[in-house]
């Protein structure tokens, strides 16, 4: 079945192995945010399978590109919108919620922001089951 042209929030970033659990609930929240202000999907997920056979292929891993140490893991998100007008409202609504006050904010995060890669992609090839 092809899916209407949706837009998605795109994230890769290398996380402390010993922040996973503190990364998790954090992400656990955001999830619930997002999709409380009209997300479609929120996704994160830690890397398992990330020097994969791809039959003599040369590629570029994710360790590799997000210059991971030996101590953390490769953490690769997404969040599924209507389209880039929607993704737009959506976080308008969740910066303006009073769960993104400061005080309300754990002042460490559990990872390095400055090391986050993100981008915005409208689809080209979307399908589900």
């Amino acid at each position: 079945m092809y899916v209407m042209e949706q837009y998605v929030d795109g994230y890769v970033l290398p996380v402390p192995n010993d922040k996973i659990d503190a990364y998790r609930e954090m992400a656990d929240e955001a999830g619930k945010l997002w999709v409380k202000h009209g997300a479609l999907e929120y996704f994160e997920g830690v890397g398992d399978d990330m020097e994969p056979d791809m039959d003599g292929m040369t590629i570029r891993t994710f360790p590799q590109l997000t210059e991971t140490g030996e101590d953390e893991s490769v953490v690769f998100s997404f969040i599924v919108y209507e389209s880039r007008e929607h993704r737009d409202e959506v976080n308008a609504k969740v910066m303006e919620d009073p769960a993104m006050d400061a005080e309300n904010l754990d002042e460490e995060m559990p990872h390095d922001p400055e090391r986050m890669t993100y981008g915005g992609f409208r689809s080209i090839v979307s399908h589900a089951k």
